[in-house]
């Protein structure tokens, strides 16, 4: 082979490992895992709403008091429709501000699933 082709191919291989590379790094940060704060006795998880719902997976504590906050901020996809079945919970989302929804200890159980109205966009609270 020439030194030309062995050098668009070593090119080639590095622009792709990069673009895998920074795909697998941008997805790996909105797929995190995030924890409840608790304040006075009542826990608090915050998601944001804005082309999909961050963080994807919060970690809680079962059976307490649970307040969700739902925060946007010039939201105006579907992530502003949030459906949450296990709450019969069904809203549109004003583009920006917080939104609390309320559970009670019964229903801080299991994992809690939450939506928009096309099933694209989903978080979990996993209360343990």
């Amino acid at each position: 082979m020439n030194k030309p082709v062995i050098i668009s191919i070593v090119v080639s291989v590095l622009l792709v490992g990069g673009a895998f590379w920074l795909a697998a790094r941008s997805s790996g940060a909105s797929q995190g895992s995030a924890t409840a704060t608790i304040v006075d006795g009542v826990q608090y998880v915050d998601i944001s709403a804005k082309g999909g719902y961050s963080p994807r997976i919060v970690t809680a504590k079962a059976g307490m008091p649970t307040v969700l906050r739902m925060k946007t901020r010039g939201t105006f996809d579907c992530s502003a429709s949030l459906v949450i079945p296990a709450l019969s919970y069904q809203k549109f989302l004003q583009p920006s501000g917080t939104e609390e929804i309320s559970i009670t200890a019964e229903q801080a159980q299991g994992t809690l699933q939450g939506l928009c109205s096309m099933g694209m966009y989903n978080f979990q609270i996993q209360f343990l």
